[in-house]
């Protein structure tokens, strides 16, 4: 049996699960998150607690039972305290900037950056322009947005100019170096 499969879910206090079929929404105090799963899967709530179980131990039926338990958790998570990822610009002149909603970041090309964000996901501006915070509900999109972001400049290896996430860790490369006398 799935080791993350098998695992129940615990539904928090001002969570509430509808289940239809192979829909489910989940609604919380950030918003509401709704999704469909593979048919086969049974998504089962009894005292306070989501099962997921699965109808054979084949190897599809297998990877559907633990990907169906951690979106479902990934969901409740999303809803209860939700997700952020933290961007670093780095490099001189580099800076992002709100605009209303959207975010316009100032990259080293000939033209403004600009990103709109998605529905349920809102970008914070910190430290001068130099740390971009992605929040929403949804782990995915919110991983795809910073993504997407990080895709315009990614770390250079040189320098280690570009947009990183918090934490990452970029290898240096040497330069050029003075090989014998003058």
């Amino acid at each position: 049996m799935s080791r993350i499969g098998r695992l129940p879910i615990s539904v928090p206090q001002g969570v509430q699960i509808d289940i239809k079929g192979s829909r489910v929404a989940v609604n919380g105090p950030k918003g509401t998150l709704e999704q469909r799963f593979h048919p086969d899967m049974k998504i089962i709530l009894e005292e306070g607690n989501i099962r997921v179980s699965r109808p054979t131990d084949q190897r599809h039926h297998r990877s559907l039972h633990g990907l169906t338990r951690a979106l479902l958790a990934n969901m409740v998570t999303g809803v209860k305290e939700g997700y952020q990822r933290e961007l670093l610009i780095e490099g001189v002149g580099y800076r992002a900037e709100m605009q209303g909603n959207n975010m316009v970041m100032h990259l080293g090309f000939s033209h403004l950056v600009t990103v709109e964000p998605p529905e349920n996901v809102t970008f914070v501006v910190e430290d001068r322009g130099k740390r971009i915070v992605v929040s929403g509900i949804d782990k995915q999109v919110v991983g795809q947005i910073s993504a997407e972001i990080r895709k315009w400049r990614p770390p250079e290896p040189y320098l280690g100019k570009g947009i990183r996430y918090k934490g990452e860790h970029v290898q240096r490369k040497a330069g050029k170096g003075r090989v014998g006398g003058l």
